[in-house]
């Protein structure tokens, strides 16, 4: 009788402890895969605050690549370049138009032109031949071969015979290098200051949101920015030489670029 007593209770006591083993090892495995999923869940967690950051700094990016101060090197993946072709058609008669009508050269001689409506008969700028009327894009303009100059964008119906003014309130957004200081062409002209001389600078143009900015593509610097303007019609790249100071400028070859639809045609000859 006691030994089937001490039996029962020695099978109690064993069942117990299964009981208590089991327990244990369900608690461990449950603990293992807790810690395992929650290791998936802080990856997770981890790779999604990843992804939120770059998306967050990608939003403040979009929201503020219109500031002045970002690099050009930025913006150009917003912006389209244009391979920037000169209108020999609007050049003054002093401006001579290289074959490939990239680069402008001022010369003393006034050439036998044909007249033209379109012509510069008096200050000597050239315009580019695209007419751009939405997007965002971009050209650049080697400027090291002149010393003065006038850069920018101005509508295609300006006025281009007479004495002309450069300023947006005539259809012109423009910046001027002459007598060693940099000028912004608004009413009245605005100095500005550059960090290094420009051997070459970039126009950036946002049609839609009115925004036209000058770069020093030497040292990636910002010059200045026309902003908060409304475009009427088409805009044309602009080019000026001083008969004061004769030199070139150099439209320069672009490559393709990262960057929304724009409207571009070319002036029918």
């Amino acid at each position: 009788m006691c030994f089937k007593e001490n039996t029962t209770k020695y099978h109690i006591i064993i069942a117990i402890f299964g009981i208590i083993i089991l327990i244990l090892l369900g608690l461990f495995i449950y603990k293992y895969y807790c810690k395992k999923n929650d290791n998936k869940n802080e990856d997770h967690l981890e790779e999604n605050g990843f992804q939120q950051e770059i998306a967050r700094r990608k939003a403040q990016y979009k929201a503020a690549w219109r500031k002045a101060q970002l690099y050009p090197d930025w913006r150009k993946e917003e912006f389209q370049a244009v391979n920037v072709t000169l209108d020999e058609d609007t050049a003054h008669p002093s401006l001579l138009l290289s074959e490939n009508r990239r680069q402008v050269t001022w010369q003393e001689s006034h050439q036998d032109l044909s007249s033209s409506t379109q012509r510069f008969d008096s200050l000597p700028c050239v315009l580019g031949q695209q007419h751009i009327s939405s997007g965002r894009s971009f050209w650049e303009v080697k400027v090291k071969d002149a010393p003065s100059w006038d850069l920018g964008i101005c509508l295609n119906n300006v006025t281009r015979k007479g004495m002309v003014t450069l300023s947006p309130q005539h259809g012109f957004w423009a910046i001027r290098f002459y007598n060693r200081e940099y000028w912004a062409l608004t009413s009245p002209e605005t100095c500005l200051t550059v960090r290094e001389i420009p051997h070459c600078v970039g126009i950036f143009l946002d049609y839609e949101d009115g925004d036209v900015s000058f770069y020093n593509m030497t040292d990636g610097s910002h010059i200045f920015s026309f902003t908060k303007n409304t475009f009427s019609g088409a805009l044309r790249p602009l080019l000026r030489l001083w008969s004061s100071a004769p030199g070139t400028l150099t439209i320069c070859p672009m490559g393709e670029e990262n960057g929304g639809a724009i409207n571009i045609t070319e002036q029918e000859k």
